[in-house]
C-alpha cells in the first residue's frame, strides 16, 4: 500500500517522537512497568542497567530463596542497583506478585523489624528495607549501617512507592483473625501458601497431616496471654469437605487420645484445641490453660461465621 508524501512525513515524525519519548523515559527511571524509579539518591547513583527474572530464571538471581517466590506465584522481577564511590551498592528489588493478596502474603512470611510508614506495609532494619504495595513487594538494601546510607535507602523506597500507582487489599482471611484485645502480635500475622512454609514459621508435623493444597489459604498469628504466646492457624479450604478432611487428618495425627473432644492437654502441660465450620479449619496451640484456649477458639468461631456470612452475600 502506498501513502502520500505528507501522511508518510506524518508517520515519521510521530514514530520519531515516540523513540524519543522512549528514551526519555529510561532516563528519567522508567522501565516497562507501571511504576518508576529515581535515578539518584542522597548521592547514591542508578548504575544505568537492570536485570529481570521470572519464575523460570529466578534461581540464576536468588538461587537459596527461589522457591519461596515461586511458592507465592510471583510473576517478574527488577532488580537494579545504586553505586556512589567506594560505598557498598544499594541494591532496589520490585517483584510483581500478581495480586496485593500475594504481596502481601510474603511481605508477612519474613517480617519482623520496625514499621517505616512506606507504601501499604513496611519494615526496616540492619540496612534492609521491605514494604508492599498494591501487587509490589519491594526490597531495597545495603551492607552497612551509615546514617547517609540508610537515608539514601529510605529515601528510594519512599519515591518507589509514591510512584505505585494502586494500592490493593490484603488477603481477607486476616479478617477473620482476633484482634488486639485478645493479645494479637501484630507483626506475628503471615498468611502462608502451604504445610513447608507454615511448618517454617510454627512447625505442625512433617507429613501433611492438615491436607493443605495448592487452594488453601493459611494465616498464622501469635497471641500473648500473660508471658505465655498462644498461636492460631486458621485455615480456609476450597470446600467444606475438604476441610473436613483436614481436620480429621489433624486430630488423627495430632491428638489420638481426645477421640471425639476437640482438645487435648499436651505433654508440655499446654493446650491445643481444633475446630471446624464449613470449609474452615481453625487450630488453637499452647494454651496456658483450657478457659484461655477456649476463649481464643470461640472468638475466631463468631468471626469466621459472621464474615462468612457477609462474603457469602457478595
Amino acid at each position: 500500500m502506498f501513502y502520500p508524501v505528507k501522511i508518510c512525513s506524518v508517520m515519521v515524525l510521530m514514530l520519531s517522537l515516540l523513540i524519543i519519548a522512549g528514551f526519555m523515559e529510561e532516563a528519567m527511571g522508567k522501565t516497562e512497568r507501571e511504576i518508576s524509579l529515581p535515578a539518584e539518591a542522597q548521592g547514591w547513583k542508578w548504575d544505568g542497567k537492570e536485570q529481570a527474572y521470572d519464575p523460570q530464571t529466578i534461581f540464576d538471581y536468588i538461587n537459596g530463596a527461589g522457591e519461596l517466590y515461586r511458592s507465592y506465584s510471583f510473576q517478574r522481577v527488577w532488580v537494579r542497583q545504586y553505586a556512589q564511590g567506594n560505598h557498598p551498592p544499594i541494591t532496589v528489588e520490585i517483584y510483581d506478585m500478581g495480586s496485593s493478596e500475594k504481596a502481601y502474603g510474603i511481605f508477612s512470611f519474613e517480617r519482623q523489624d520496625e514499621e517505616v510508614k512506606i507504601g501499604q506495609g513496611s519494615e526496616f532494619g540492619g540496612g534492609l528495607l521491605r514494604f508492599w504495595k498494591g501487587k509490589y513487594l519491594v526490597s531495597v538494601y545495603s551492607e552497612g549501617d551509615n546514617p547517609e546510607m540508610q537515608a539514601a535507602i529510605l529515601k528510594i523506597g519512599g519515591e518507589i512507592a509514591k510512584s505505585i500507582p494502586l494500592e490493593g487489599p490484603p488477603p481477607r482471611i486476616l479478617d477473620l483473625l482476633p484482634g488486639a484485645e485478645f493479645g494479637l502480635q501484630e507483626r506475628s500475622t503471615r498468611v502462608l501458601p502451604n504445610h513447608i512454609l507454615l511448618n517454617k514459621r510454627f512447625f505442625v508435623a512433617n507429613e501433611n497431616i492438615l491436607r493443605l493444597g495448592l487452594k488453601t489459604e493459611i494465616a498464622l498469628a501469635q497471641y500473648q496471654r500473660g508471658p505465655k504466646k498462644v498461636y492460631l492457624v486458621l485455615i480456609q479450604y476450597p470446600t467444606a469437605k475438604e476441610a473436613e478432611s483436614g481436620w480429621q487428618g489433624f486430630k488423627k495425627a495430632y491428638m489420638p487420645e481426645a477421640g471425639a473432644k476437640d482438645r487435648i492437654r499436651t505433654e508440655d502441660r499446654q493446650w491445643t484445641l481444633v475446630r471446624q465450620f464449613k470449609n474452615f479449619v481453625y487450630i488453637v496451640f499452647g494454651a496456658p490453660n483450657e478457659a484461655d484456649g477456649d476463649k481464643l477458639l470461640r472468638a475466631t468461631e463468631q468471626k469466621v461465621r459472621g464474615r462468612e456470612r457477609e462474603w457469602e452475600k457478595k
